[in-house]
């Protein structure tokens, strides 16, 4: 039987993400080549997803330095501000994530979060209305290992108190984290959602071949079956009654505000950025008790 369901989070429990244009500016204003910038991020993925650099602000300072540009201290902290303001901006949560977890709980299993991920999802999540509805979070800066490394899973295990098989693991399949919870013992479902195409992705996971849903939503209906049949054993699961209508958190204002946190980023953010992004779908819905 099912203890916990662990989620990643871009990409599964936000939609599809794409850097916004505030990254180019931010590449600007550190008088960075655009593009160049770009591609040090993306070939630096995983050696900063496990902060090998430092810091925040030192790893933005490492990624200058592979251009050869050396930004002043000051302009260096609004940028990396910025860049807090910009990642947050580009994570989009689904519009049945705050259900779909609140329905995890409420049929009496943990929930946790488990993701390769900088500096900055630490410091945007807990403003976020799915962190009421997360038992822990794993993050790889924090333990030095990405996934597919057994090392994140253990962790997620171990805070929760929940030994691997009876663990189940949602991913989009980005950092081969799919064959990795394997691995470790969980069972795991693919979120295949339609809009996954244009997602920003490290490493897919070609190699798994198990379940796969199309929405979170999905993976609460699962949780209703007398049996699941998933890579391992099959699971007894008796669900229990989902009341999750009238559910979540005023998200006023918890989205950041771009504009005025480097001197070129003023005007950038979308007109309401503060609460739209993270709001959509989501009207209406407030966190269990």
């Amino acid at each position: 039987m099912f203890r916990a369901v662990l989620f990643d989070f871009f990409g599964t429990l936000t939609e599809a993400v794409a850097r916004g244009p505030w990254h180019a500016a931010i590449a600007r204003r550190l008088g960075c080549d655009p593009a160049a910038f770009t591609e040090v991020l993306d070939r630096s993925f995983k050696a900063r997803s496990r902060g090998v650099f430092g810091t925040a602000e030192a790893t933005l300072r490492w990624v200058c330095d592979q251009l050869g540009v050396d930004p002043p201290a000051d302009r260096l902290r609004a940028a990396q501000r910025a860049r807090l303001a910009a990642v947050w901006a580009d994570a989009q949560l689904r519009p049945d994530a705050v259900s779909a977890l609140a329905g995890v709980r409420a049929r009496g299993l943990r929930t946790g979060l488990v993701s390769d991920c900088g500096y900055e999802l630490p410091a945007f999540l807990p403003e976020l209305p799915v962190a009421p509805l997360l038992d822990t979070c794993v993050y790889s800066v924090h333990i030095g290992e990405c996934k597919p490394h057994p090392a994140m899973y253990a962790a997620a295990c171990d805070r929760l108190g929940v030994a691997p098989e009876h663990c189940l693991y949602v991913g989009d399949g980005g950092s081969q984290e799919l064959t990795g919870a394997v691995a470790a013992g969980m069972s795991a479902v693919r979120l295949a959602a339609a809009d996954l195409g244009g997602h920003l992705v490290f490493a897919p996971d070609r190699e798994f071949a198990g379940p796969v849903v199309r929405s979170l939503t999905e993976v609460v209906a699962l949780l209703d079956r007398p049996a699941l049949a998933v890579d391992g054993p099959a699971r007894d699961l008796d669900g229990l009654a989902l009341a999750v209508d009238g559910l979540a958190p005023d998200l006023a204002g918890l989205a950041p505000d771009l504009a005025g946190l480097a001197p070129d980023l003023a005007g950038l953010a979308p007109a309401g950025l503060g609460g739209v992004r993270a709001n959509r779908g989501l009207a209406g819905v407030t966190s269990p008790p």
